[in-house]
């Protein structure tokens, strides 16, 4: 697989495996990074974590050379400039459902001319001060942006959205495009609309990504062309590992 979109999105091309990180611990993005994943997705859209506990993620993964994203919670600029500023190598934006959206969240990723994000060198993307201007804008130019696919008109516009300047890869999110058409997010029709978004964004010539929750779901993404995918979570991971050691041990017969 050939990585798309040029030296910035090289993260996410190749066919690169990452995971949602869920809970307010270190711990997780450890055990992902020694794990040999090589991104993790710091997810305040769907769990509890605040801004500092963000910055911790993000700082952890970083000094154990594992990519940390964050999917916020939504396009809110503040937000998104707070988490770069903490040293994010890029956001996932969920619901950018239109060519609007997806400036606006190119603007919030951004310094101008090309955006509006606010200058903040004495951040840790700045290295507190000790980085040069230039050094630190450049943090700016290597973000990553990310809108997410999430509905039908979503990806009827994904071509659109994937040619905006400064869109540097799409994320399919088959669950809500599933919402969205009131189907499965297995249904045909939800496997077509994914689809499309994929073809949308390499004839756009950038990356492509989807999330599942199983490693034979993930194979099987890589395998239809998706450049990089989301595999689980450190939730759902700790919960089945948990549930599988109580089932085999009372469904040996052990103790209830």
């Amino acid at each position: 697989m050939t990585p798309l979109g040029g030296d910035r999105a090289a993260p996410l091309g190749g066919g690169r495996i990452g995971t949602w990180t869920k809970l307010p611990a270190l711990e997780s993005v450890q055990i992902a990074a020694h794990a040999g994943f090589d991104f993790v997705v710091v997810d305040q859209e769907h769990a509890p974590l605040d801004l500092r506990t963000a910055y911790e993620l993000i700082t952890v993964a970083a000094a154990l050379g594992t990519t940390p994203l964050v999917r916020v919670a939504d396009g809110a600029p503040s937000g998104i400039q707070r988490l770069l500023d903490a040293g994010a190598a890029g956001v996932l934006i969920p619901h950018v459902d239109t060519v609007e959206q997806a400036r606006d969240a190119v603007a919030a990723v951004r310094f101008p001319p090309v955006g509006r994000r606010g200058a903040g060198g004495t951040s840790r993307a700045g290295r507190w001060g000790l980085r040069s201007r230039e050094e630190y804008l450049a943090t700016g130019e290597d973000a990553l942006c990310v809108p997410q696919i999430e509905s039908r008109e979503a990806v009827g516009n994904a071509a659109a959205i994937a040619a905006v300047d400064g869109v540097d890869a799409l994320f399919v999110g088959a669950a809500d495009i599933g919402l969205d058409v009131a189907a499965a997010p297995s249904a045909p029709e939800v496997t077509e609309l994914c689809g499309a978004a994929l073809r949308a964004a390499h004839e756009a010539g950038i990356p492509c990504g989807a999330a599942t929750a199983t490693a034979r779901g993930a194979a099987a993404l890589l395998a239809q062309g998706f450049d990089f995918v989301v595999v689980s979570n450190d939730t759902s991971m700790l919960a089945e590992a948990a549930s599988s050691v109580v089932h085999t041990i009372r469904g040996n017969g052990g103790p209830s």
